[in-house]
C-alpha cells in the first residue's frame, strides 16, 4: 500500500494575502472554495511538485506561521534563491549546516555558501511566507537508492 503525502495545510491568518504570496512565487491554483463566510480552501502546487498547500479559513487551529521547516526540493539552490529574490521574497543566502549532514532548527550552525563538496542533500536556502511559516530550499541533484 503506498502512502502518498498529498497535501500539507499551511496555517495563515490572511487567505487573499496568501493567496497573492504563492501565485506570485508561479505556484499553479488549484481550487478557491468558499461555502460560508468562516470556511474558506485555497489549494496550490508549487511548480513540478506531485504535493500541494491549502490554507483558508477554518481550516486549522495551529497558529498562523507556525508551520516550519516546510522544504522545497531544487536542482540548482543558486538559481532558485536568485528567482526567489526576483520575485520580491526576502530569502536566505545558500548555507550548509556545521554538521554537514541536515540543517538545524533556525538559524543555528548555519555556515555561508553550499556544500563544500556540493553534495546532493546539502546545500540550503530560507524563506518565509507573509505569516512567517518557513520554507527551505534544499538543492537535491542525486537521489539516495530507493528514493
Amino acid at each position: 500500500m503506498d502512502f502518498k503525502l498529498e497535501v500539507i495545510v499551511l496555517p495563515v491568518s490572511d487567505p487573499g494575502r496568501s493567496l497573492a504570496f504563492y501565485r506570485g512565487l508561479g505556484w499553479r491554483l488549484d481550487a478557491d472554495f468558499t461555502t460560508d463566510p468562516k470556511f474558506r480552501v485555497i489549494q496550490l502546487t508549487p511548480p513540478g511538485s506531485p504535493a500541494s498547500v491549502i490554507f483558508g479559513a477554518g481550516l486549522t487551529n495551529a497558529a498562523p506561521g507556525s508551520a516550519q521547516g516546510l522544504h522545497l526540493v531544487v536542482d540548482d539552490i543558486e538559481a532558485a534563491r536568485e528567482q526567489l529574490a526576483g520575485q520580491g521574497v526576502a530569502v536566505s543566502e545558500v548555507f550548509h549546516d556545521a554538521g554537514g549532514i541536515f540543517h538545524h532548527a533556525g538559524t543555528e550552525a548555519r555556515v555561508p555558501g553550499p556544500d563544500p563538496k556540493r553534495a546532493s542533500y546539502g546545500s540550503f536556502a530560507s524563506f518565509e511566507d507573509p505569516d512567517g511559516n518557513g520554507w527551505v530550499l534544499q538543492e537535491i541533484t542525486e537521489r539516495l537508492p530507493g528514493r
